[in-house]
């Protein structure tokens, strides 16, 4: 069985190993570095957990757009390759719809990859629709 919960503030850094499997690009530094500054812009973070070891995590930003209202956006869901196919991500994404529910959203939305296929499917498994493009620049 498996435990699913927030992440308290304090113990965020818990989450950087998993980040970091998910973009070995950048450096640890850097990542707490943003870890930090996403917190104190309302970023919240839950993780999965067998027993003691946090095997899943999802960042949760709760935005209102005029489109879509409030909503819940999952951000860097990552499970652990050894756990991934064992139902995990649903389990995941369950809790976080009942908790955004908890906050007054009424819908999600998400980025994912162009090239991660498995995750597109992932996604419209469930329930999820591919409504745009996101495109990206750096200044």
């Amino acid at each position: 069985m498996f435990d699913i919960k927030l992440i308290p503030e304090k113990n965020i850094e818990v989450v950087l190993p998993l980040l970091q499997e998910l973009n070995n690009k950048i450096p640890l530094e850097e990542l707490k570095s943003r870890l930090r500054e996403m917190i104190s812009s309302g970023y919240e973070c839950v993780g999965v957990y067998d027993k003691t070891l946090l095997v899943g995590i999802s960042g949760m930003w709760f935005l209102t757009k005029y489109y879509i209202g409030r909503h819940v956006e999952p951000d860097n869901v990552y499970v652990l390759p050894e756990y991934q196919g064992k139902g995990i991500g649903k389990l995941l994404m369950n809790w976080i719809f009942e908790y955004a529910k908890s906050k007054g959203c009424i819908a999600s939305e998400l980025n994912v990859y162009t090239g991660n296929k498995a995750g597109q499917q992932f996604w419209e498994n469930l329930g999820y629709e591919r409504i745009a493009f996101h495109y990206q620049k750096k200044l």
